[in-house]
């Protein structure tokens, strides 16, 4: 069954007919081409494929694009731009917080959120928010760096 969905994607409204099971992430990616987000694991474990859903991240590889109807959808894409990172992002670059960078967008986006919600956290409140997306290269040393660096 189709459903006709609106979406505000980094800003942009689009409008869409999907499938009813059809994934966030499938949408982002096939649909709109953007290509930050990223599948990995397809059961909501690792958090390669992270967007903001009206600001909170959500596991997009198991978030029917159908139930994001109306809702404002934050990819990588639209934080910041090359010429103006967001503070996350330089953080990230500064701090050398990535090996193959896979998972890379699903921190930032992450950790965007949490400084959001909390602008000064401590390390372990920091690993405890993100701990819902792995890095298979084990940068978290750097990553809880950048974040700590980013809410500084």
């Amino acid at each position: 069954m189709k459903h006709q969905i609106t979406l505000t994607v980094n800003g942009a409204e689009q409008r869409l007919a999907v499938d009813s099971q059809r994934t966030l992430l499938e949408v982002i990616r096939d649909d709109l081409k953007l290509f930050g987000a990223r599948e990995s694991c397809g059961m909501s474990l690792c958090g390669a494929c992270t967007v903001l859903v009206d600001d909170l991240p959500v596991s997009s590889c198991s978030y029917f694009a159908a139930r994001a109807n109306g809702r404002a959808i934050t990819t990588i894409e639209g934080l910041g731009s090359p010429g103006a990172l967001h503070p996350v992002q330089q953080a990230f670059l500064d701090h050398g917080a990535f090996q193959c960078s896979y998972c890379t967008p699903g921190m930032i986006l992450t950790a965007v959120c949490l400084l959001r919600e909390n602008p000064s956290p401590r390390a372990e409140e920091v690993k405890e928010f993100m701990a819902g997306n792995l890095c298979r290269c084990a940068a978290y040393p750097d990553i809880l760096r950048a974040v700590m660096a980013a809410a500084g």
